[in-house]
């Protein structure tokens, strides 16, 4: 097998690079010397930008929206387990008979198996969202960024699964994800529809906001996080419970892997 790379293989900020270093001498040569930095700037800028465009496959191939056609929409909870809201989660989606992804965070499942447990008795499908949660991550050398990864991987593994997404905290990419990633076997998962509910300590108004902004072929991004006392965990319920009856009757809600067209979990025993 070759492991010579074709022209496709490359990410878009390596085709953007080669295409501004080349560009930026060939200005200076035929035009006025100034021009030759326009290249080499936008570069930098689309660098210093990206990551914080979860959408953008601007240094790995990022899937954040349904294949295209796709009328449904897939929901997605981050930051869990926890005891305190995972099962209230759990007793609503049974309840309107919805699927789901949680997005869960290593050290949050090594300390609740059972949760994870319940999550895929209940047949909802689980993909990694980092050990730790450090929002500067993405920051860390690549020997960190793969143990960190990798970690969740082997704590979900225990529970029998080998989950074939990845989210990044906060939804922030950088250039040393992709050879972390394509060496562990994971593929990039964001977001096409959030509302900014800050872990669900914004949880005000959330199933309208949700609905103002959900379109068909969406990744809605929720949170798994328990809010901050029992007058707003009661609210975040109520607020749920309105979400999920109004999603039951405007959009199809389909599992994530149907939605963009490929598995995104695999049992241990398909690998051997």
């Amino acid at each position: 097998m070759s492991s010579r790379m074709d022209w496709h293989d490359f990410s878009v900020a390596e085709k953007t690079g080669f295409g501004a270093f080349l560009l930026a001498p060939l200005l200076g040569y035929f035009t006025i010397p100034q021009t030759a930095a326009a290249p080499l700037t936008l570069f930098l800028l689309a660098c210093l930008c990206a990551p914080f465009l979860p959408r953008w496959s601007f240094f790995l191939p990022v899937i954040s929206k349904g294949k295209q056609g796709a009328t449904g929409i897939a929901l997605t909870f981050d930051d869990g387990p926890f005891p305190a809201s995972t099962p209230v989660l759990l007793e609503l989606l049974a309840k309107y008979k919805l699927p789901a992804t949680f997005f869960v965070v290593g050290s949050n499942a090594a300390a609740h198996p059972e949760l994870i447990a319940a999550i895929l008795a209940q047949g909802h499908t689980i993909g990694n969202h980092s050990y730790r949660h450090d929002n500067l991550l993405m920051l860390r050398n690549c020997r960190t960024l793969r143990e960190d990864i990798q970690a969740t991987q082997y704590i979900l593994g225990r529970a029998g699964i080998r989950p074939l997404i990845f989210r990044p905290p906060v939804g922030v990419t950088s250039p040393r994800l992709k050879p972390v990633l394509a060496s562990l076997g994971l593929q990039t998962i964001t977001f096409s529809c959030r509302i900014f509910d800050r872990g669900n300590r914004e949880v005000r108004n959330l199933a309208a906001k949700v609905l103002k902004q959900l379109r068909p072929g969406d990744i809605l991004l929720l949170h798994d996080n328990p809010p901050r006392d029992d007058a707003m965990k009661a609210y975040w319920h109520q607020e749920l419970e309105c979400l999920f009856s109004t999603l039951h009757q405007l959009y199809p809600v389909v599992p994530l892997a149907i939605l963009i067209d490929q598995p995104v979990v695999m049992p241990l025993q398909e690998q051997e």
